[in-house]
């Protein structure tokens, strides 16, 4: 699996576990990995969870960039796929490895591709602000 696909499951995890408690993260986790079609190599089950799981430990510190970055906007009320966008990118931006642009660039064709035709700018001018 490409990079590019590891994130989009990644994506796809925290998009699921949105509509999930806490405690019920490392079932949903399982089950994630248990319903793919095709079996997920590990070290790219490693870079998804590293990314799930690094999100969900910096949770409340991305929510605020979030909402500093979005004009007032609280992720409460944000639509949930551009949410999901959201917070991988500023996790793989201000935690990660990955270099700013590919973070971006990354999380955009992520919006452009699973949110509404405004979702790509309003990504961009998030994380655009983020970086300042």
């Amino acid at each position: 699996m490409s990079r590019r696909g590891a994130r989009r499951n990644a994506f796809y995890l925290l998009f699921q576990m949105d509509f999930s408690e806490a405690e019920e993260f490392e079932q949903v986790k399982e089950l994630f990995f248990a319903e793919k079609e095709e079996p997920v190599e590990e070290e790219d089950k490693e870079f998804i969870l590293s990314e799930v799981e690094g999100v969900h430990a910096h949770m409340a510190e991305i929510d605020e960039m979030i909402t500093a970055s979005a004009n007032g906007w609280d992720p409460a009320r944000m639509n949930k796929v551009d949410l999901a966008i959201l917070r991988l990118a500023v996790y793989e931006m201000k935690y990660g490895e990955t270099p700013i642009g590919v973070a971006i660039n990354e999380a955009v064709e992520l919006a452009k591709r699973f949110s509404s035709d405004e979702a790509p700018a309003f990504i961009n001018g998030v994380l655009g602000k983020v970086i300042k």
